[in-house]
């Protein structure tokens, strides 16, 4: 599978399991697969949604920062690809 990146990890709440996305390629949208990967961190998913500025959103365009529900703990700096199947 080949993965090309889109962004990275600019804060993660962990009381809601949120992380905050500055978006710095072509985009993201609702459905894609998502992996975040750090120096410890290392997580696949699905973007289920997307908040910019507590707004639901399904396509987050470069320059955007975005909120995704996450399954586990992320950190600020963590790299984020989209995964190309």
């Amino acid at each position: 599978m080949e993965e090309k990146e889109v962004g990275r990890v600019t804060d993660y709440f962990a009381k809601i399991n949120v992380a905050a996305l500055e978006i710095t390629a072509e985009g993201l949208q609702a459905g894609d697969t998502i992996h975040i990967k750090g120096h410890t961190t290392d997580l696949q998913q699905t973007v289920d949604s997307m908040q910019i500025e507590k707004n639901s959103v399904s396509i987050a365009k470069k320059g955007d920062m975005v909120g995704i529900k996450v399954k586990d703990r992320v950190r600020p700096h963590d790299t984020v690809f989209k995964v190309i199947q």
